[in-house]
């Protein structure tokens, strides 16, 4: 949940964005990692969406990821073992992952093209967006129980309103995967559409959104999520002070190394 110093747009190397008509495209562009997150790619998301929303020009939002992922969650290999995780500071505060913040403070509409698997975080990337359109080959999973986790403010907040509390707590619970079709039959996606066509489709609707009046369209977006999703703040620091605590149990150790080691976890509640 690290994040580097501030990085201008100029500067991105772990995504690209692209302001035009209105709509401003970031594309996860680690495809040789899966478009995995480490630091500087979590600094560039909350940079990503902290530009869009400054933009007056831009009116709507698109997030997609360089094939053949979307996003598949942090860097295990590079962040989740612990020896290389950044120790927790003697004078903690737990506050919300500022990438995720910066996301669901965006004034504008979201809209996520879901182009393949969107794993731990990048599911959570995805619950931030307004709409999520999926191509036939995604795929979402809640993998932080596997690790020994708890979901960040994505999964503990926002998925129960999407698809309701029992089948958010049986997502968030198992940890397990579901694919395109069972995204759209849960209301998670509003729409399946055949991989090839995923940004153009998106990019369509985004035209469609941004061609209205933007203050109208930011009052929207508030008042959507005051009334569907209330404050994530409380939520979001209480998430991130349970998973620093979370990460120095024996079970997330061995989580990760089991992930690693590619076999079954043996967790011992400790």
């Amino acid at each position: 949940m690290a994040t580097a110093p501030q990085i201008a747009s100029k500067d991105f190397t772990c995504l690209r964005y692209e302001a035009k008509d209105g709509i401003a495209l970031v594309t996860l562009n680690r495809p040789d990692r899966r478009n995995a997150l480490n630091p500087r790619a979590y600094a560039e998301v909350e940079a990503a969406f902290r530009a869009a929303t400054a933009n007056d020009a831009v009116r709507c939002v698109v997030v997609t990821g360089a094939d053949p992922a979307f996003c598949s969650g942090e860097d295990v290999k590079e962040m989740m073992t612990g020896e290389k995780r950044e120790p927790r500071p003697a004078a903690f505060k737990p506050q919300p992952t500022p990438a995720a913040m910066a996301a669901i403070e965006c004034e504008k509409p979201v809209i996520a093209a879901v182009n393949g698997a969107a794993m731990g975080w990048g599911m959570e990337l995805t619950l931030f967006a307004d709409i999520r359109i999926a191509s036939e080959r995604a795929s979402f999973a809640e993998l932080f129980i596997k690790r020994g986790l708890i979901s960040d403010v994505g999964g503990l907040w926002r998925l129960p309103a999407i698809v309701g509390p029992a089948k958010a707590a049986e997502l968030l619970f198992t940890g397990d995967a579901i694919d395109a079709k069972e995204a759209l039959r849960i209301g998670l996606v509003s729409e399946v559409v055949p991989h090839g066509d995923l940004v153009t489709r998106a990019m369509a609707l985004a035209a469609r959104i941004a061609a209205n009046p933007p203050l109208a369209l930011r009052a929207m977006k508030e008042g959507l999520r005051k009334t569907s999703y209330g404050d994530p703040h409380e939520i979001g620091s209480w998430a991130i002070g349970e998973i620093y605590r979370l990460f120095e149990t024996e079970d997330h150790r061995e989580g990760v190394k089991s992930f690693l080691e590619k076999r079954a976890p043996v967790f011992k509640g400790r």
